[in-house]
């Protein structure tokens, strides 16, 4: 078994075919047909199923090791250079939507002002699909919607946020600044789809007090179903994060009395080292929430304060 034939597997896998993942290896099919046959000879077992093309039982095993050795690989070299010039090397930082709309553009500010030869990729998705890529090794860190119960993955607080009411001022729930569930349930809302994580959370909570809200329409992504109600079609159920962002006019946010509110974490694959550019983006990403949290609407900062090196006393 070699890194070569380990590389190749991957490629089969992240593009479906032997072909395709020649053209990526800048190769021909025959060597790469040739090497997945000798790791699974090694292995004695069958990993990629030829008919489907997609990886068999045993495969995605190997494959899900190969992935973390891949990422190591590169963290060694991304440690060498820092530790040799500066911090630099390519991080990649997974954020769900609604909180990138306000913590993306002064984070990358941070970044290129302290660490200008670090390069930060940033991924916009929804809480799930970046535990996959996490898993996978193509994200180094991810700020996501707790709580995160994979074993795998080690989180820290930074927030909590408030669910709030999105609506046009002259909307009779903007009559006030605060409305209770029980008032809320009288008007149609657009909310996210039942099956989805947010969603899911809101109704069972709610249903304790045999309260079932109105929807008027099921939207996926909050950030659509913050445009829509700021758009004047309908007030929206949301995080306080997804109200963050539009300019001043004519709508209005109103809070939900005793509602919980919804976490957000820092949160890495625990399996994997981080390199040096990686703890530098992490470390970044809980001053900036620092910083800026205590600004935004309905956010609410739970990760502790830095640490202080206390000062000595000259003998």
């Amino acid at each position: 078994m070699d890194l070569r034939q380990l590389t190749i597997l991957l490629a089969v896998a992240e593009h479906g075919s032997f072909s395709a993942a020649a053209r990526s290896l800048h190769t021909v099919q025959s060597n790469v047909s040739t090497h997945v046959a000798r790791l699974e000879q090694e292995v004695n077992a069958v990993l990629i199923d030829r008919r489907s093309m997609k990886p068999t039982a045993e495969g995605k095993a190997v494959i899900e090791r190969a992935q973390r050795i891949r990422t190591e690989l590169n963290s060694i070299d991304n440690d060498m250079q820092s530790m040799r010039e500066e911090v630099r090397g390519t991080v990649r930082i997974g954020c769900i939507g609604t909180i990138a709309r306000w913590i993306a553009i002064p984070l990358l500010d941070r970044l290129d002002t302290r660490y200008p030869s670090l390069h930060p990729v940033l991924i916009d998705s929804a809480t799930t699909s970046l535990q996959q890529l996490l898993r996978s090794g193509d994200l180094d860190l991810a700020i996501l919607d707790g709580p995160i119960l994979d074993r795998d993955f080690e989180s820290e607080p930074l927030f909590d946020e408030e669910l709030v009411v999105l609506s046009k001022s002259n909307h009779p729930l903007a009559a006030s600044n605060t409305v209770t569930p029980e008032a809320l349930a009288a008007h149609e809302l657009v909310l996210t789809p039942k099956g989805t994580t947010f969603r899911d959370a809101l109704d069972a909570e709610l249903a304790i007090n045999g309260i079932k809200l109105r929807q008027k329409a099921e939207v996926e992504g909050l950030r659509l179903l913050a445009t829509l109600a700021y758009q004047g079609y309908a007030p929206a159920l949301v995080p306080a994060s997804a109200a963050s962002g539009f300019p001043p006019g004519d709508w209005a946010i109103i809070h939900i009395e005793g509602m919980s509110r919804r976490s957000v974490l820092l949160t890495h694959d625990r399996r994997i080292t981080p390199s040096l550019p990686v703890q530098a983006t992490h470390t970044e990403i809980l001053n900036t929430a620092r910083e800026i949290g205590p600004n935004q609407p309905g956010i609410h900062l739970t990760l502790p304060p830095p640490m202080t090196v206390p000062a000595t006393t000259p003998q």
